[in-house]
């Protein structure tokens, strides 16, 4: 049976805010900290009013002070953004402060649009370069303290603030060349399944190709899941028509607050769907929506798919007690292993 695990990407819901959003997502971690699930990831999102989440370094350190046993890190940080020692730096002083509890996620996806990548670049004569397999060598030379002799950066490794502890890094993805990278560095891969759907090749690529690492001797996959459920399959099909109305306008170039199921069913009746059908777009963003005992059996074949020893749920509602009770309902079907609240954990107002 696969570990599970939480990724969340904060998000705003019609009528609400993104501060509201980002208490959710303590709320959330907070609950998830208690049910027995193994890491908590925070998202990296740019530009749009649907996700509260551009700055995963910022939320990790509020996530772990409210928790007390769960991983906590990035799904991910976007590197390209970033220079390699910043990244290093703040991961560092995050380590430190939660010994063993951080992963550090690192993607190259923009997290965005064109417009919002060029706004973020500290530099605007040119287009940033594509550089990303240089930076995660030299992101992990800072943490391995591995700089060839004579280095310029060499003695900046060993001022990291949170030293001795080191986060765990992983490697994100949702392409061939992904798990590659991975493979050769020895990193563990998270793959996106709920972004490409039906890659297993490309995980079973990842395990043929892995080369051993100080950090790890064997090759660890997880992989990352769009999963909603409820009391019954036909309550789950309900609240998922809102996601599926935010990501059809997604596609159509216009960005939303996450919707009511009643705003949702009726946009979906008017494109002529039924909106209580599992989703015909599924071929193409792979969603696992319905009651506990068949999406159990569907998280359970994911993992078996793509070898993977842990599955990442995403989980996307406009209420956010729809989505804590999707993840208790998920925790008690896989028989998670429960906590007592963490003291001084956060509370809803």
């Amino acid at each position: 049976m696969p570990r599970l695990s939480v990724l969340d990407q904060s998000p705003v819901r019609e009528g609400g805010t993104g501060s509201g959003a980002l208490h959710d997502t303590l709320d959330l971690a907070r609950l998830a900290d208690q049910l027995g699930y193994h890491r908590y990831w925070v998202a990296e999102h740019h530009g749009g009013p649907m996700l509260a989440g551009p700055a995963p370094e910022v939320l990790i350190g509020p996530i772990a002070s409210v928790t007390s046993r769960i991983r906590v890190g990035s799904g991910g940080v976007m590197l390209p953004h970033y220079s390699p020692l910043k990244v290093a730096e703040a991961f560092s002083l995050l380590a430190g402060l939660f010994p063993e509890r951080i992963d550090l996620g690192l993607g190259r996806a923009s997290g965005t649009d064109p417009l919002t990548t060029y706004a973020l670049q500290r530099d605007r004569r040119d287009a940033a370069p594509d550089d990303f397999p240089q930076q995660l060598v030299e992101l992990l030379m800072y943490f391995n303290d591995s700089f060839p002799d004579g280095h310029r950066f060499a003695r900046l490794a060993g001022s990291l603030p949170g030293r001795p502890e080191t986060p765990e890094p992983w490697l994100l993805g949702s392409s061939p060349q992904s798990a590659i990278w991975a493979a050769e560095l020895g990193l563990p891969y998270a793959f996106a399944d709920f972004i490409a759907p039906q890659n297993e090749a490309i995980a079973a690529d990842y395990r043929a190709r892995f080369q051993p690492s100080e950090r790890l001797r064997d090759p660890q996959t997880t992989v990352a899941a769009w999963v909603l459920t409820a009391d019954t399959a036909e309550e789950a099909r309900y609240l998922a028509t809102s996601s599926r109305m935010a990501f059809k306008m997604l596609r159509r170039g216009r960005l939303i607050p996450v919707p009511t199921p009643e705003q949702a069913v009726r946009f979906l009746e008017s494109e002529g769907e039924d909106p209580l059908t599992p989703n015909p777009s599924a071929a193409t963003r792979r969603t696992i929506v319905g009651g506990v005992d068949q999406v159990r059996a569907q998280v359970e074949q994911l993992a078996d798919d793509y070898g993977a020893d842990e599955v990442v749920v995403v989980t996307i509602t406009h209420d956010h007690a729809a989505r804590r009770r999707s993840y208790e309902l998920l925790a008690d079907a896989f028989d998670l292993p429960r906590a007592a609240p963490a003291v001084g954990a956060h509370q809803r107002s």
